[in-house]
């Protein structure tokens, strides 16, 4: 825990909020401190961090947290390929980041959606 903390906060001004929320969704997975709600855990912690690092709250719906309630299998994938790259001694979290950029642009669209139909 005290290494996914440290890279969060020595990598917040270096890295995009895309990459902190993936390693951060990925890393507490992979740790699995909890014996129940890790994945709940891990998804809030990173969409907190997404907001966080943003300096607001996003706007839309579904959320990314209840896209991948709905369907897990782009999660599940992004999670196994993390892993795989973990045990090659690197941290690549490539299509997490990929997974969380198109569902936050499917959110947002809502937004757009909705300004369009009170026209």
């Amino acid at each position: 825990m005290t290494e996914l903390c440290e890279y969060i906060n020595d990598n917040w001004h270096e890295q995009t909020a895309f990459k902190l929320s993936a390693y951060a969704m990925w890393r507490l997975n992979w740790i699995h401190p909890f014996t129940d709600g890790n994945g709940r855990t891990s998804r809030a912690l990173s969409y907190a961090l997404l907001n966080l690092k943003l300096g607001y709250v996003l706007p839309g719906s579904p959320t990314i947290l209840q896209q991948i309630e709905e369907d897990n299998s782009h999660y599940i994938e992004a999670l196994e390929m993390a892993d795989e790259a973990e045990r090659q001694l690197k941290i690549d979290v490539t299509e997490m980041e990929k997974m969380i950029r198109s569902m936050l642009a499917k959110q947002l669209l809502s937004v757009i959606d909705a300004a369009d139909s009170r026209s």
